[in-house]
C-alpha cells in the first residue's frame, strides 16, 4: 500500500469514527430531551418508595423533564437491577438500588448481570440505619454484654432476621464471625414477625433497620445496644457503633444509590450527580430522611464506585465463610 493509500484509509476510518461518536456527543449535550424513568426494586408504600419519589419530584424541574417512579420489585431485587442493566446506556433508565444489587449474585447463581460491570454509580444516596436490639427482659446493656454471655454459653442465643441472604442475616453473621460466638439463627418473612417475636422474647437478639424498629424501641418493648455503621448516625447520635461498644472493626451499612447502565456517557453521569447531589444537600429533604432512619450522603461516582466494590468483597467472604445461599 502506497503512502497516499494509507492515508486515505486512515482518513475515512477516521471519519467513520467520528460519525459514530458524533451522535453520541450530541445526544449527551442534549440530554434530556424526553421523560426519565427511575427504577426501584421494592412495592410502592416503604420508606425507600418514598424516597425516590422525593427525589423525582425535585430532579423533574432541575433537568426540565419528567422524572418516573416505576416499582418494579420480585426476586429479591434481581428483577429490577436486570431491567436496568439490560437498559439503553443513554441516562433514561436509572435504578435506585439498594445493597442487594451487589449481594444477589453472591447468593443465587441465576443472576445475568455483574455489579460492577454491568452499572456505572452516580452516587451513594443514603445509608439506611440498621440497629442491635435484644428484649430488655435480657440483661445487656451493651455490644460487649452480649458477646460475654455469648461466649460463655455457646448456642443459648439466638437472633433473627427477615430472611435468609437479607442484610440482616448477614449482619448477624458479620457478628458471630468477628465476635467469635454462637448465635443461632432464626428467620422470617419479613420485619414484622421478626420484630414480634423478639418484643415477645421467643428470639433474644435481631438487627433491623431503625425504621421498623424504631417505635419498639421508643416504647420500651426492645432495648437498642447500637448502631452498624462505621460512625455514629445523625439519626440517633446517642448511640454507640457496634465497632466502640464492644466489637472494634465492625461495619455494616446497607445503602441506597443511583445506578445507571455501563456505559452512559460521562456527560449525562455528571449532569445526573450534579443535580441529585444538589437535592441531597437541602436541609429539609435531610432532616425528613433523618426521621426514617437514612442517613444522606451523596458522595461521588468515584467514591460510590470504590465503597460498593468494598461492600461486595466484605458481603463476599461472609456468605462463602457462612455457606448461604439465597431462597
Amino acid at each position: 500500500m502506497t503512502t497516499s493509500s494509507l492515508m486515505k484509509t486512515l482518513c475515512a476510518a477516521a471519519a467513520v469514527a467520528a460519525s459514530l461518536i458524533a451522535p453520541l456527543s450530541a445526544s449527551a449535550q442534549s440530554y434530556p430531551d424526553k421523560p426519565v424513568r427511575m427504577i426501584l426494586p421494592f412495592p410502592p408504600g416503604g420508606v425507600t418508595d418514598i424516597l425516590a419519589r422525593a427525589l423525582a419530584e425535585k430532579l423533574a424541574p432541575r433537568l426540565g423533564q419528567p422524572v418516573v417512579v416505576e416499582n418494579k420489585p420480585g426476586a429479591g431485587t434481581v428483577l429490577a437491577s436486570d431491567l436496568v442493566a439490560r437498559a439503553p446506556a443513554d441516562g433514561y433508565t436509572v435504578l435506585l438500588a439498594a445493597s442487594s444489587l451487589g449481594t444477589a449474585p453472591l447468593l443465587y447463581e441465576k443472576v445475568s448481570y455483574d455489579a460492577i460491570k454491568s452499572f456505572t454509580p452516580i452516587t451513594q444516596v443514603a445509608s439506611v440505619v440498621h440497629v442491635l436490639v435484644v428484649n430488655p427482659q435480657l440483661p445487656f446493656k451493651s455490644v460487649a454484654d452480649l458477646l460475654n454471655y455469648a461466649k460463655q454459653n455457646p448456642g443459648k442465643l439466638n437472633y433473627a432476621s427477615t430472611g435468609t441472604g437479607t442484610s440482616t442475616h448477614l449482619e448477624g453473621e458479620l457478628l458471630k464471625s468477628m465476635g467469635k460466638v454462637d448465635l443461632v439463627h432464626i428467620p422470617y418473612k419479613g420485619s414484622g414477625p421478626a420484630l414480634t417475636d423478639v418484643v415477645g422474647g421467643q428470639v433474644n437478639v435481631m438487627i433491623d433497620a431503625l425504621g421498623s424498629s424504631g417505635p419498639f424501641i421508643k416504647s420500651g418493648k426492645l432495648r437498642a445496644l447500637a448502631v452498624t455503621t462505621a460512625k455514629r448516625s445523625e439519626s440517633v447520635p446517642e448511640l454507640p457503633t457496634v465497632a466502640e461498644s464492644g466489637l472494634p472493626g465492625y461495619e455494616a451499612m446497607p445503602w441506597l444509590g443511583l445506578v445507571a447502565p455501563a456505559g452512559t456517557p460521562q456527560p449525562v453521569v455528571d449532569r445526573l450527580h450534579r443535580e441529585v447531589t444538589a437535592i441531597l444537600k437541602e436541609p429539609e429533604l435531610r432532616e425528613r430522611f433523618k426521621g426514617w432512619g437514612l442517613d444522606i450522603i451523596g458522595n461521588t461516582p468515584a467514591e460510590f464506585s470504590a465503597f460498593l466494590r468494598r461492600d461486595i468483597d466484605q458481603w463476599s467472604r461472609v456468605i462463602t465463610s457462612a455457606n448461604i445461599k439465597g431462597e
